[in-house]
């Protein structure tokens, strides 16, 4: 009988072949600081499943590494990564253009989706997973709130079985190290900005972190994936930090408390009250004990009660492994549409009108009848005062002192507020900050 032939050789290539073509196959759209770190965990083989096949960025010639493989194409068209036969598109480029075209076109084209993108997820988030969800494909973004901190991949999975209807969180780590700096060493905020400046935790132009919004678009995310409500971030009120002097943090330690940037969301039937600011917290609580550029998310369920998760906000690599364990996920489902977050989503009302205790703290010329004045103007708009502080040894030029409040809903304190911005013996605008209370 005639030999057969040998399959030996013929099938070991097709076991290969059929290895290399199931790995996942996925395009790096951005190779900054997180870039290049994710590039490296994907170069360095701890995945066999995952195969990263293109990197796409401007002025590409200058971007290459020797330590990615040869056969990895590197480009600066998008739209030969878009016609590519990759499977996820890992999206790092930042900002709302032109990443938004290239999310929108790689979900169009039915390719799955990571990115770690907070202004994209904030504005356009429950669009881009209805898309995703049309398209049988995913869209993961569990690195664009508190960096390595897993809040989002648990708010997916782990506690997608509780009805959330709280989120507050320290959110902006560079906020979080000003105010420590200023807490313990008692300088001035100008001096701690420079400090975070120098050591790169804050940018030279910082307003987006000081001035709340950073914060608040990530509060948009969370609210999206835990309270599953539509959220515009310019609808949620920021207020900035930049008022915050070491004196507040000697008043604020009389009351037990100390001072730190929270991004709070509190769902109550058809409302969702959302405030990004700084607020005195005790100096006990979780909050209290954040130091340096930290990040930590407070959830509460009707069911599971409190959930706390603290981690580094920031950063290439915690961040590329936040990315990488979506990638991961993805990976692992690539072909079954998620449509879980936006099939559900509300769009409630808006409002920043809390009822909390109120940190007051005034800057005056001092002479007589101050407390007095102060006092009738509250009285008037039905505020009733908690305390009256004031330490010794200040200026009578640039005295401060500080009233609290009993509590009392936002839309109330207003109008006092204005009313004492006109008096002739303050010499800066009232600080006003909320006291969050643990309960």
């Amino acid at each position: 009988m005639p030999k057969k032939p040998s399959k030996t050789v013929t099938n070991a290539a097709a076991d290969r072949g059929s290895e290399r073509t199931s790995n996942c196959r996925v395009a790096l759209v951005g190779f900054g600081t997180v870039g290049r770190a994710v590039a490296k965990i994907l170069c360095e083989g701890g995945n066999r499943s995952l195969q990263l096949t293109h990197i796409c960025n401007r002025n590409v010639e200058r971007k290459r590494q020797p330590w990615v493989p040869s056969d990895v194409i590197w480009t600066d068209d998008i739209q030969s990564v878009l016609n590519s036969d990759v499977h996820i598109v890992i999206e790092l480029i930042g900002g709302l253009n032109p990443a938004e075209q290239i999310v929108r076109g790689a979900l169009q084209a039915g390719k799955s989706v990571v990115t770690a993108n907070k202004q994209l997820i904030a504005r356009h988030g429950p669009d881009l997973l209805q898309l995703a969800g049309s398209k049988g494909c995913q869209l993961e973004f569990g690195a664009s709130v508190a960096g390595g901190v897993p809040v989002l991949p648990a708010l997916r999975t782990g506690l997608c079985g509780d009805r959330l209807h709280g989120i507050t969180g320290i959110l902006n780590g560079t906020c979080n190290y000003i105010l420590s700096r200023i807490e313990n060493a008692r300088i001035p905020f100008s001096e701690a900005l420079e400090e975070a400046q120098a050591r790169g935790y804050a940018e030279a132009d910082a307003s987006e972190d000081l001035d709340g919004g950073d914060a608040r678009a990530k509060l948009a995310i969370l609210a999206l994936a835990g309270l599953h409500t539509r959220v515009a971030p310019e609808s949620i009120r920021a207020r900035t930090i930049r008022p915050i002097d070491a004196v507040d943090f000697d008043y604020a330690a009389e009351l037990g408390c100390t001072i730190r940037q929270i991004s709070r969301a509190d769902l109550k039937e058809e409302t969702l009250f959302a405030d990004v600011g700084p607020c005195l917290v005790p100096t006990d609580s979780p909050f209290g004990r954040v130091h340096r550029n930290l990040n930590l998310v407070l959830t509460s369920g009707q069911y599971g009660g409190d959930m706390a998760f603290l981690g580094a906000g920031a950063g290439g690599d915690p961040t590329a492994v936040a990315v990488v364990s979506d990638l991961m996920f993805v990976a692992q489902n690539v072909g079954a549409g998620r449509r879980d977050v936006a099939s559900y989503v509300s769009t409630p009302g808006i409002s920043s009108d809390f009822e909390t205790p109120w940190y007051l703290r005034f800057f005056v010329r001092d002479r007589p009848g101050i407390v007095a004045r102060l006092a009738q103007i509250l009285a008037a708009h039905h505020l009733n005062i908690d305390s009256l502080l004031q330490k010794p040894g200040y200026d009578k030029a640039s005295l401060p002192f500080v009233i609290t409040l009993e509590p009392c809903r936002d839309a109330l304190l207003r109008p006092a507020l204005e009313e004492m911005a006109g008096l002739d013996f303050a010499i800066r605008p009232c600080l006003s900050l909320p006291i969050l209370r643990q309960e």
